[in-house]
C-alpha cells in the first residue's frame, strides 16, 4: 500500500512516516498543500492522510481538487478540531474519513487499512495459498503452522502477491506499490527482496518468476 503524508510540521510528519513504514506501508511525505498536489499528479496512492490545517493551499482545497480531478486516493483528513461540525465539512469536501488530533498510531494504522480495503474488490480476513496464510490486520504470515519472521518489506510484497490472485506482478508494480518515492527504479531492490522471501517460505516454492514478466504465486 502507498500512502501520501501531508503534513506541515516536518517532526511530526518523520514520526508518523516512521510509524507508518515500519507497518510495511509505503510512504512519500509532502510538507505544505502545492507539494501534496503536485506528487498526486505524478504517483498514484492508496489513501492520502491529509492534514487540514496546510498554509498556503489548504487542506480542504487540496482535497477538493484531489476530488474534482477524479483521483482514486482515499482521502483520510486529521485536524487539531473535533467538532462535530469540522468533521462534517471534512466529509463534505469528498474525504472518505476523518480523525481528530492528538491520536493513538494504532487507530491510524487501523483507519488507513479499512479505507484502502474500499478501493479494491473485497479481499477474505486472511488471505490462503496453499499452506500458506497471511492475515493482514495481525501482521501474521504462517506456512504449514508454522509461523514465519518477516521484513515489513518482505511481508507487504508476499502481501501484494497474494491478493494479485494468481495474476503476473510487474516488479515495477512492486516497487511502486511497496517501496516510496525514494526507491531507485534501477537497483535490484525487488529482485533481492524476492529471493529473501522465497527463502524464509521454504520448500516446495510458491513464487514463480516470469522472465521479463513479473512475479506471481503459484499454489498448484
Amino acid at each position: 500500500m502507498r500512502i501520501l503524508l501531508v503534513e506541515d510540521h516536518r517532526e511530526l510528519a518523520e514520526t508518523i512516516a516512521d510509524v507508518l513504514r515500519s507497518e510495511g506501508l509505503a510512504v512519500d511525505v509532502a510538507l505544505d498543500g502545492e507539494a501534496a498536489l503536485q506528487r498526486a499528479g505524478i504517483y498514484s496512492y492508496d489513501v492520502v492522510v491529509l492534514d487540514r490545517d496546510l498554509p498556503g493551499v489548504h487542506g480542504d482545497e487540496v482535497c477538493r481538487r484531489l476530488v474534482a480531478g477524479g483521483s482514486a486516493s482515499r482521502v483520510l483528513m486529521l485536524t487539531a478540531a473535533g467538532s462535530v461540525e469540522d468533521r462534517v465539512d471534512g466529509l463534505e469536501l469528498g474525504a472518505d474519513d476523518y480523525l481528530p488530533k492528538p491520536f493513538a498510531f494504532t487507530e491510524l494504522i487501523a483507519r488507513i487499512r479499512a479505507i484502502s480495503r474500499r478501493s479494491g474488490p473485497p479481499l477474505p480476513t486472511v488471505l490462503a495459498c496453499a499452506d500458506l496464510r497471511l492475515d493482514p490486520a495481525r501482521r501474521i504470515v504462517s506456512r504449514g503452522g508454522r509461523r514465519l519472521a518477516l521484513s515489513p518489506k518482505e511481508f507487504a510484497v508476499l502481501e501484494h502477491l497474494m491478493a494479485a490472485g494468481g495474476r503476473l506482478v510487474p516488479a515495477e508494480e512492486l516497487l511502486a506499490r511497496v517501496w516510496d518515492e525514494a526507491a531507485d527504479p534501477f537497483t535490484a531492490t525487488v529482485k533481492v527482496t524476492i529471493r529473501r522471501l522465497r527463502g524464509k517460505l521454504g520448500e516446495p516454492a510458491l513464487i514463480e518468476t516470469v522472465r521479463e514478466g513479473g512475479y506471481r504465486i503459484d499454489g498448484s
